[in-house]
């Protein structure tokens, strides 16, 4: 199976999130072929490079989402850069027009905010991409007057949003730009019978932008669609844009159409995975359906964890350990706060804060700040006037000599903290599950379905109720390692990487037995519906004897049909009984070489006494496949009185 993988910002780069699990997945399935189509999110992104590749993955196809086509790389295939003629510009101000009326359009009642309502979206969006394709891209034309034009028509249209009506030129220019980014993928040259048309399924590893190649695929050529999101694109961008500088005219109108995008994602996709109920609810309120979701929890690596699960050592007793990145939505300040009231309790007790690499100004100013409370609250405290004072609390460095690797800050835990205010999927709870610690947890996100029971559970921003947790289990030995024991079994039925590849795999085969073939016009009857057996399983093995080479191998002369006659007239009754005649290009010549050229085909008297071959296989190229013999039932088997064409 030919898989189309969609990226953004992840796989196959070196930084991203969704990079080790995409590559757990395309390694842990190397039977199947990947293309990889991926957008980078900056400059400093595509510096870095990628990772190295295995086999399976035959081509990448990348374009970016930062700067101007000035700025990019030599060897893109993003177009954009043309301008338009006054045909192409009325159309595309027709189709950017009911996409802006329905991004600035109230919604209706009761919908999830930031929604759309209608399907003017849709029909701008595909509109958009119909443009896009014939006439190569939209960035130019986005980027025009006329679409700045466009916006503010819409923003002041009777019936607009509440949140637009004071939007300025600076804010219809900002938004325009924004979403020029976001639809970049309808200006990539990735559309044609070499690129997507080529794969048998999509795999979007996110929504939102990544997911619009995958819809272009299957309007184009009828390519299912599977999309994974382990972190909900629509919230993760409003998480993102909340304390952002723009003005509230653009934050409303990005919502606005991020959610119109997501909404359409979920509607079009053929199968939508999230990683956990957390996201499945997210999912749902934006309108996907309940049929159409399955939850894949994301797979970790257990062997890197068995080394300390396995080795009976409980870690220090005393110790308290948090592992993360340093941001907000942690709530360390919480969290020193609660373990101030642990040490009023357990004077022996001690917190670790192992952090991961800084990313940001805003990170490490929160860092600052974390550092300069808990010298504050903890001072430095020595036994005697000739010892060196300690403070309780450490800030350490994830990689640093004190925790080169995770493994090391959990194996000399006691207790596990988790004192976040916002989560997806907590990793670092499933990594200390496989590590077999107990665990404190704040109920936010995700965390009560990987925990499971397994670990201790109280509400955020409450430093008391975590520090009650934290001494229940400093002071109870027992029952931390009957937990920790727990959460060990627990990760390792649900949240391993085999897991995970396993679940795709049967995904991956359902999808397809759905949609075995793409939907030629001479494999689509005059219903629309697929014609049985128009492709024979043959071809779908590799090969340029099947017709399926990327240079459109013609088909041997032994295979090549022979230009015959109209086929004889069918038995009376044929037409009446729903037996379907054969065509020209299923019927084989009679004493025609077979593929070993030595032995004729198999046949039988048709009616008019002629050896006709009773079916044929007929590959994607128009050449005939290998002929299987059978009886014809129709004519052998009189039941019952009358002429059965079922066996």
């Amino acid at each position: 199976m030919r898989i189309g993988l969609l990226t953004d910002g992840g796989y196959p780069y070196a930084t991203g999130e969704s990079r080790a699990w995409c590559d757990r997945l395309v390694r842990g399935l190397a039977r199947h072929d990947f293309d990889v189509y991926a957008l980078s999110r900056s400059a400093r992104q595509e510096d870095a490079g990628w990772i190295p590749l295995p086999p399976q993955v035959r081509r990448v196809r990348t374009a970016p989402l930062w700067g101007s086509r000035d700025d990019w790389p030599d060897g893109y295939g993003g177009r954009g850069g043309r301008a338009y003629g006054r045909r192409e510009r009325r159309r595309f101000t027709t189709c950017f027009g009911e996409l802006a009326a329905a991004v600035c359009g109230a919604p209706e009642p009761g919908a999830a905010p930031g929604t759309v309502a209608g399907a003017g979206f849709a029909d701008g969006l595909y509109g958009l991409a119909d443009l896009a394709r014939e006439y190569g891209g939209l960035a130019a034309a986005l980027r025009s007057e006329t679409a700045v034009r466009v916006l503010e028509s819409a923003c002041r249209a009777g019936g607009a949003r509440r949140g637009v009506h004071g939007a300025t030129v600076t804010d219809h220019l900002a938004f325009a730009d924004r979403v020029e980014r976001a639809l970049r993928p309808l200006s990539a040259d990735w559309y044609g019978e070499d690129g997507l048309g080529a794969v048998d399924l999509c795999h979007a590893a996110s929504g939102g932008t990544a997911a619009l190649a995958g819809l272009l695929a299957k309007r184009f050529f009828g390519v299912p669609l599977l999309v994974t999101e382990y972190g909900v694109h629509l919230r993760t961008h409003y998480l993102t844009t909340a304390g952002a500088p723009s003005s509230a005219p653009v934050r409303t109108l990005l919502a606005a159409f991020h959610g119109g995008l997501a909404t359409e994602v979920y509607r079009r996709a053929d199968l939508i995975t999230p990683g956990n109920s957390h996201a499945r609810r997210w999912q749902e309120k934006c309108g996907a359906e309940r049929a159409r979701l399955r939850t894949v929890h994301p797979g970790m690596e257990a062997d890197r964890f068995a080394a300390v699960g396995e080795s009976g050592d409980g870690g220090d007793p005393r110790t308290l350990v948090w592992v993360g990145r340093v941001e907000p939505a942690k709530d360390l300040i919480g969290l020193l706060h609660a373990f101030a009231e642990v040490r009023k309790a357990e004077p022996e007790a001690r917190l670790r804060i192992v952090a991961a690499p800084v990313r940001d100004a805003d990170s490490a100013t929160y860092r600052t700040h974390c550092e300069a409370l808990a010298a504050q609250l903890f001072p430095d405290e020595a036994a005697d006037a000739h010892a060196v004072g300690d403070n309780p609390v450490s800030f350490e460095d994830l990689g640093g000599p004190y925790a080169p690797d995770v493994t090391d800050a959990y194996a000399g835990a006691g207790v596990v903290v988790l004192s976040s205010v916002v989560e997806g999927f907590p990793v670092g709870l499933v990594e200390a599950m496989l590590c077999g610690r107990a665990t404190v947890s704040t109920d936010v996100g995700a965390v009560v379905e990987v925990i499971g029971g397994t670990g201790l559970v109280v509400p955020p921003r409450n430093p008391q109720a975590l520090a009650d947790a934290c001494l229940a289990l400093l002071r109870d030995p027992a029952r931390r390692e009957r937990l920790g024991a727990a959460a060990r079994a627990r990760a390792l039925e649900l949240f391993t990487a085999e897991q995970n590849v396993a679940a795709f795999r049967g995904i991956y085969l359902e999808l397809i037995s759905r949609a075995p073939v793409h939907r030629d016009a001479d494999a689509v009857g005059a219903d629309g519906e697929p014609l049985p057996f128009a492709h024979p399983a043959e071809a779908y093995v590799p090969g340029h004897w099947a017709g399926r080479g990327s240079a459109g191998a013609a088909t041997p002369a032994w295979a090549a049909p022979e230009e015959a006659a109209a086929p004889p007239p069918a038995p009376a009754g044929a037409e009446a009984l729903g037996a379907r005649a054969q065509t020209p290009e299923t019927r084989a010549p009679v004493g025609a070489p077979d593929a070993v050229g030595t032995r004729e085909p198999v046949g039988v008297q048709g009616p008019a006494g002629d050896q006709q071959p009773v079916a044929g296989g007929h590959r994607p190229g128009g050449g005939s496949g290998l002929v299987v013999a059978s009886l014809p039932v129709a004519a052998s088997f009189p039941v019952a009185g009358r002429v059965d064409g079922h066996v």
